[in-house]
């Protein structure tokens, strides 16, 4: 079964330097329907102005990962680790036992990016940072796997989490199609461009709820951007 969920549709709110959109309910914006979708608690779609940010807060027990669309978000918390994500790249936060921190675009203009929160499969770990570069050239056949859980199917030269849990992504040139073979479930981000999941159409900011397939195809329609979020239930 694949569910559209239209970015026309989403929670959202425009705080000035933040503008949010909210796949599920956070912050101001609550509706039942939309708690989570598996593993998945979060996934905040922001554009955040030039020299802003979040100011340090804390967060306990939540795999937190961002991956920067455009412009870059620079992290730094109360355990030491400082760094800068670009554009095309991923971080990974495991807030465990509890980490203060905050996050800044301190660059000359917006940045974009999913903030994407996954409930841990382990409580009160030690807390963690990572960043990663990853390939920015198109796709061909399958799509990048960027972040997979610690354990037995941890994949080396990804950035790890505590949850049973893939994150592949790429760009994806006009025409091209991917063959996804599903592991869990999926939610799927269409990034930018215009894609088919079968007989369903998504634009940018658009996503998918995927379930109960054992694979499915990702074709093109543009030149495209999308993320693959595959979860325990």
């Amino acid at each position: 079964m694949i569910s559209v969920i239209k970015h026309k549709d989403l929670g959202g709110a425009d705080h000035g330097w933040l503008i949010a959109k909210h796949h599920f309910s956070f912050a101001s914006y609550y509706n039942p329907k939309r708690m989570g979708f598996g593993a998945i608690r979060v996934i905040n779609d922001d554009i955040i102005k030039a020299k802003k940010g979040f100011d340090p807060h804390q967060h306990n027990d939540m795999e937190i990962i961002t991956y920067v669309r455009s412009g870059a978000i620079t992290h730094s918390d109360n355990h030491g680790n400082e760094g800068r994500t670009e554009a095309g790249d991923i971080q990974v936060m495991s807030a465990g036992s509890g980490i203060i921190h905050s996050e800044y675009n301190l660059e000359d203009k917006e940045t974009t990016l999913y903030q994407i929160w996954i409930i841990p499969n382990k409580a009160n770990v030690k807390p963690r940072w990572e960043t990663k570069q990853f390939p920015k050239q198109p796709v061909k056949n399958k799509l990048n796997l960027l972040v997979s859980g610690f354990g037995k199917n941890y994949k080396e030269d990804t950035l790890g989490i505590y949850q049973d849990a893939y994150l592949y992504g790429g760009k994806i040139n006009k025409g091209d199609e991917i063959n996804y073979d599903t592991k869990h479930q999926v939610y799927l981000l269409c990034s930018y461009g215009n894609i088919s999941l079968d007989d369903k159409i998504l634009e940018k900011g658009d996503a998918a709820e995927i379930s109960g397939l054992k694979e499915f195809k990702i074709k093109a329609n543009q030149d495209s951007e999308v993320l693959v979020i595959d979860t325990a239930k």
